[in-house]
């Protein structure tokens, strides 16, 4: 009797750690939300703060690469699926000189 009990127990532990149908898990976003329409504002010639206030405060700012912003976005849905986007944003003497990433400037056009 003692067997099944321990059994029964550790089948319902068991059932509340997989992945079982029902179970709801949360969709995890993380990183700066970047979109086409803020990228197609980006000029080359803009300062720092012109960028930062179109796309907001940068997500990694490099110590050794004073002239390159990161822009990160990561979703982790509940069912699994795994999405990242990025955006690099590059300066020369306080200006936007470069664009690279999953947006271009100009592509919605």
């Amino acid at each position: 009797m003692q067997k099944v009990l321990v059994s029964i127990a550790l089948i319902t532990l068991l059932a509340g750690c997989s992945g079982f149908p029902g179970v709801y898990k949360i969709d995890v976003q993380q990183g700066n939300v970047v979109t086409q329409e803020m990228v197609d504002q980006l000029r080359p010639g803009m300062t720092r703060s012109q960028v930062r206030y179109v796309l907001g405060t940068p997500l990694l700012t490099d110590t050794f690469h004073a002239n390159r912003w990161d822009y990160v976005y990561t979703l982790q849905e509940g069912k699994g699926d795994y999405d990242r986007q990025t955006l690099t944003v590059l300066f020369e003497n306080d200006k936007l000189v470069a664009v690279r990433g999953d947006y271009r400037p100009g592509a919605a056009n």
